[in-house]
């Protein structure tokens, strides 16, 4: 018998709380928030975000002055449902029993509890008092990627299957009204989701599913004031640089290059591209450095215009709708980058089967 070297993404599923439209925030709430800013309505307008979803929208809900206590009682509230509901989904999808499951990851950078979410869903969702556990916290929107590395290792190692699941509340997060031009952006682009992954070892004859062969990081440490994520008593406060698509441009093509070239690939041997939608800039940086044709980024934008940019957990929504569509052939490659602080920026390799 051969060893299995290799774990299989075989189950995805996600969980979104109540949606709102982008001009019905800015015209219900932001546009209030942000009247001394002229140029704030044309950063909602042109942000690529039609619609979001939101724990705690805004028209109905101001949180921006609340205290960062009475938001983390308020993420445990919202993430509990959230989190099982994306959890089941993904379970069923891959047929796995959550009794099975062998290690339960939760990446998140929006809200802090202990015990944690991990040990409060395993066992709401009937996993084993044997389970192990692993919290993937303030890492931001590339979270899911490591994450899915962890979770792809310990799949092969131990042979069992694993969970991760990415839940981000940022509208927990709304900011007092300021003229800072970084927190207008984030406020038009970042909404709430939870998705999930299980994924099994991987042997030669085995079931369809993305197979995960390889996982890259790169940090360029002389830019980490360019994104930054701060606790402070006014909930969490997003830092970001109009520089950061600036450095991304400078490290992408590098990066997937050398990723590919690792396995004897080049571009050609991709048929589907899972970048995460950071927002509008991000994702024409990410196509003009690498090369890609005309709609190889659907449904990053897709996922941009209908849910915004949901931190971790927005990669694996655009992976999903990439194998609901049938985008990348048997056989055949994809890739999945996010990015975040550090600046960092992660890569895996995926292919399908």
């Amino acid at each position: 018998m051969s060893m299995v070297t290799t774990a299989r993404l075989v189950g995805m599923g996600h969980a979104l709380p109540a949606p709102y439209s982008q001009q019905g925030v800015w015209d219900g709430f932001f546009a209030g928030h942000y009247r001394d800013v002229q140029i704030a309505e044309q950063i909602f307008a042109n942000s690529g975000v039609r619609t979001r979803h939101a724990a705690a929208n805004p028209v109905d809900e101001d949180v921006s002055g609340w205290g960062t206590g009475r938001r983390m009682e308020r993420y445990l509230a919202e993430a509990l449902p959230l989190g099982k509901d994306a959890v089941s989904s993904a379970l069923a999808d891959a047929g796995v029993e959550p009794a099975d499951v062998g290690l339960f990851s939760v990446a998140s950078c929006t809200g802090y509890v202990t015990p944690g979410v991990d040990i409060r869903l395993a066992r709401d969702l009937g996993m084993s008092d044997r389970v192990q556990r692993l919290s993937v916290g303030h890492m931001g929107c590339y979270a899911a990627l490591p994450g899915l590395g962890a979770v792809a290792d310990f799949s092969v190692a131990r042979g069992r299957p694993a969970v991760l699941l990415c839940l981000e509340l940022t509208s927990l997060h709304i900011q007092p009204a300021s003229a800072e031009l970084d927190q207008v952006v984030a406020h038009a682009l970042f909404a709430d989701a939870a998705a999930a992954v299980v994924l099994e070892p991987a042997p030669a004859a085995a079931r369809s599913g993305f197979e995960v062969l390889d996982v890259v990081a790169q940090t360029d440490v002389s830019t980490a004031e360019h994104m930054t994520w701060d606790v402070t008593d006014q909930g969490f406060r997003m830092g970001l640089s109009p520089r950061v698509p600036a450095v991304l441009a400078r490290h992408v093509r590098e990066v997937v290059d050398a990723l590919l070239a690792d396995h004897g690939l080049t571009s050609a041997d991709v048929d589907g591209w899972a970048v995460h939608p950071g927002g509008r800039r991000i994702l024409e940086v990410a196509q003009r450095r690498l090369e890609l044709p005309p709609g190889a980024l659907d449904h990053s934008y897709g996922v941009l215009a209908d849910h915004g940019n949901c931190s971790s957990a927005t990669v694996l929504l655009v992976l999903e709708r990439m194998r609901a569509a049938g985008t990348v052939r048997p056989g055949r490659h994809a890739v999945a980058m996010a990015f975040g602080p550090g600046l960092t920026l992660y890569a895996v390799l995926l292919r399908a089967s």
